[in-house]
């Protein structure tokens, strides 16, 4: 049996501390398979996410605030580049917290 993205997705039980708090959107299409920042190939299946700041390889965890759902991302790309936005996921990653476009999210550094 394959387990699907969404699997990976688990309440927030967290108690890391909230680093950023706003709106997230996934990317994918025309940059799967492509490099990263990071200099990686990027999968938009794998558990991924890009940010401004945040070093390559760290982990976060990205909390949908209207489901409650949660995910752990590894950093490996830059962005995201759209206005008011803190944090690009790979599709995997969106899949596994709800989001389909655009969601509000609290990111916990790990």
């Amino acid at each position: 049996m394959v387990l699907t993205p969404a699997a990976h997705a688990e309440p927030d039980t967290s108690s890391s501390k909230v680093i950023q708090s706003g709106r997230a959107s996934w990317y994918g299409p025309g940059f799967h398979g492509r490099r990263t920042a990071s200099g990686e190939t990027f999968n938009t299946n794998d558990l991924t996410a890009a940010h401004r700041t945040l070093p390559f390889g760290t982990k976060v965890r990205v909390v949908n605030r209207k489901t409650g759902k949660s995910v752990v991302v590894r950093i490996n790309d830059r962005g995201p580049y759209a206005h008011g936005r803190v944090i690009d996921l790979s599709k995997a990653s969106a899949q596994a917290i709800g989001i389909s476009g655009v969601g509000s999210v609290d990111v916990a550094q790990l």
